[in-house]
């Protein structure tokens, strides 16, 4: 019993933008965890914020709170990496504060809902990569679903692959982590 009394205790000296955040990430929890590991969910909604070049959170259009997402089929630089900022500037230049329709396909290992997005019919993660802001994700040899979009970008040198040396987003997780467990 004194365990429980210690966690509301703790509870109760947060701020409220702590407790609005613990309620998005339980509602968004919930949302997921009702979700059949197979099934798909898909609704309209809009982007209410941007976290980097392939995570965002929307807003259902028919209310509730905003769910955090991940564009499936391609994987942008880290924020704390080369090139972070501009993926999510370009990323939020398209969608932010508009109307997606979103396909949530299944969940991550982090509870996101890896979804493909689209804008007035535009394949979102196909335009990041096309504009040179992420790469096609590839898994195990394949080289991903916008392989086609990456091809072009790397030889019209558009966004960063203008640059002479890229590390990908894997590589560099693999020798620093990731950017957000130093916020932890």
């Amino acid at each position: 019993m004194s365990m429980f009394i210690l966690i509301h205790q703790r509870l109760c000296k947060l701020n409220p933008f702590v407790w609005a955040s613990l309620w998005r990430m339980v509602a968004a929890g919930l949302f997921f965890l009702a979700m059949p590991a197979q099934a798909k969910v898909v609704f309209s909604g809009l982007v209410s914020h941007v976290t980097d070049g392939d995570t965002l959170w929307v807003k259902p259009a028919t209310g509730g709170g905003p769910y955090k997402l991940r564009i499936v089929g391609i994987d942008a630089p880290e924020i704390c990496q080369t090139n972070g900022p501009a993926s999510r500037a370009a990323l939020a230049q398209w969608v932010l504060n508009k109307q997606v329709r979103v396909t949530v396909n299944r969940k991550d290992i982090y509870g996101r809902g890896l979804a493909e997005l689209e804008l007035n019919g535009n394949d979102v993660g196909a335009l990041m990569v096309s504009s040179g802001h992420a790469w096609s994700y590839g898994w195990r040899g394949k080289p991903g679903p916008c392989a086609s979009q990456e091809f072009a970008a790397r030889e019209n040198r558009r966004g960063f692959f203008a640059a002479s040396a890229l590390e990908s987003p894997r590589d560099f997780r693999k020798r620093h982590g990731s950017c957000y467990a130093a916020r932890r």
